[in-house]
């Protein structure tokens, strides 16, 4: 008999007073409008591209990068491995050392998904979700990449700089390390715990195809086995 599968929806809920990254730091927005006669309401909706579950493009920081209607769905979906960090706290970073060891079965073309079970526990909880998320270095992003990852994908915040006061683009080198080598980046993820250690899964990030976009919102999931 054939193993049943099911969907696991691994995005993030979001909605007026989800925050965005510090970058922009921007509070998500609804406004209903109406028109009868009877109920009809179309709402107006006022976030970063950025905000919840979403993909990173090149665009994100340069100037002639691709943005998110460049990207075919074969970049955005394919068989994903999960990467075991939940020993990885507040505060700590996922170092090269960690993901040699923990990421040695990533193969080309796989999209690698690091846990560390942060969004699980703190979504929703700005601004310490950012301020004091486990985060990568960049050595250990450009690494999953030299080894064939068409994606990374985080259930934390990767960037160390978001704690810091004063910032600048420059410092966002996890995006560089994963965005200027080919690859895609898929950030904030949520039920990785969900996911089977050391096999594969079908994984599908379909976002939505905006001309001129350099992220774009997310519905992350993934076929697991009943």
């Amino acid at each position: 008999m054939q193993p049943r599968m099911r969907i696991l929806d691994l995005t993030v809920t979001i909605g007026p007073g989800t925050l965005s990254p510090p970058s922009v730091n921007q509070q998500l927005t609804i406004t209903p409008a109406f028109r009868g006669p009877g109920y009809w309401r179309g709402s107006t909706v006022a976030m970063t591209l950025h905000s919840g579950s979403h993909v990173d493009f090149m665009a994100h920081h340069a100037a002639d990068g691709e943005v998110a209607s460049d990207v075919d769905l074969e970049r955005l979906c394919g068989p994903a491995l999960v990467l075991d960090m939940r020993d990885v706290e507040a505060d700590q970073p996922i170092t090269l050392a960690l993901v040699q060891e923990r990421g040695a079965g990533v193969r080309p073309g796989d999209i690698a998904l690091i846990h560390t079970g942060w969004t699980d526990r703190m979504w929703g909880k700005f601004p310490d979700y950012y301020q004091h998320s486990p985060y990568c270095e960049p050595e250990a992003a450009r690494w999953l990449v030299d080894r064939g990852a068409k994606a990374v994908g985080f259930d934390c915040f990767s960037e160390y700089s978001a704690r810091l006061p004063d910032f600048t683009s420059e410092d966002f080198v996890v995006h560089k390390a994963i965005l200027e080598n080919g690859a895609l980046l898929m950030q904030h993820l949520t039920n990785l715990s969900e996911l089977p250690l050391g096999r594969r899964v079908q994984f599908f990030g379909p976002c939505v195809k905006i001309s001129d976009a350099e992220g774009s919102p997310a519905r992350f999931f993934a076929l697991v086995e009943d």
